[in-house]
């Protein structure tokens, strides 16, 4: 069978979405789980538009929420996938909010979630190539590369990091820590 290969243009979606008082939290601004549930909805449904299969998060890369949104705002979120593996995509995902009058804009957020395409007896399926169109998709692409690399090496050090050897330990006294480790 021929393997298949879409465009990055094929995977893109974008939702609106008025924010209201019940998605606000404690101090008046909207929730950060609740932007977190919506990108999770655009990321399965970018992935899952994409793969032509029912995705599942995998991870999340990091979320920084660089402005508050605003009861009132008007929240607008863009996906495309960024990167393919054999059955993984990251999906790329873009926040931004809008005074509905004075129509001004911010970018509230960036996060890349990593879904996995699923067929229907739950297993991991093969996902379509990536065809990259211009300088941006490239740069995403390799992007990606270099984050999964930098996540396989964070592990390996997790793994490898000896929380016994005194060494490991004296380097902690250097932070905002007190250990009181009562064996060792």
């Amino acid at each position: 069978m021929k393997k298949q290969f879409k465009t990055v243009k094929s995977s893109r979606i974008s939702i609106s979405q008025l924010m209201l008082p019940s998605h606000s939290n404690f101090s008046g601004k909207i929730h950060g789980g609740y932007i977190l549930s919506l990108m999770d909805q655009i990321a399965f449904a970018c992935a899952s538009k994409y793969s032509g299969n029912y995705c599942v998060t995998a991870s999340v890369d990091t979320v920084d929420f660089l402005h508050p949104i605003e009861v009132g705002e008007l929240v607008i979120m863009k996906a495309c996938v960024n990167y393919v593996g054999r059955s993984s995509m990251v999906v790329g995902i873009r926040v931004e909010s809008e005074h509905i009058q004075t129509g001004k804009s911010k970018h509230c957020n960036s996060s890349y979630f990593t879904m996995v395409a699923k067929d229907e007896n739950g297993q991991n399926t093969e996902v379509p190539g990536l065809i990259l169109t211009n300088g941006d998709e490239v740069r995403r692409f390799y992007n990606c590369i270099q984050q999964i690399e930098a996540r396989k090496t964070r592990n390996r050090h997790e793994l490898e990091f000896d929380y016994l050897s005194e060494t490991a330990l004296k380097n902690l006294e250097n932070y905002n820590v007190k250990i009181e480790m009562k064996e060792r």
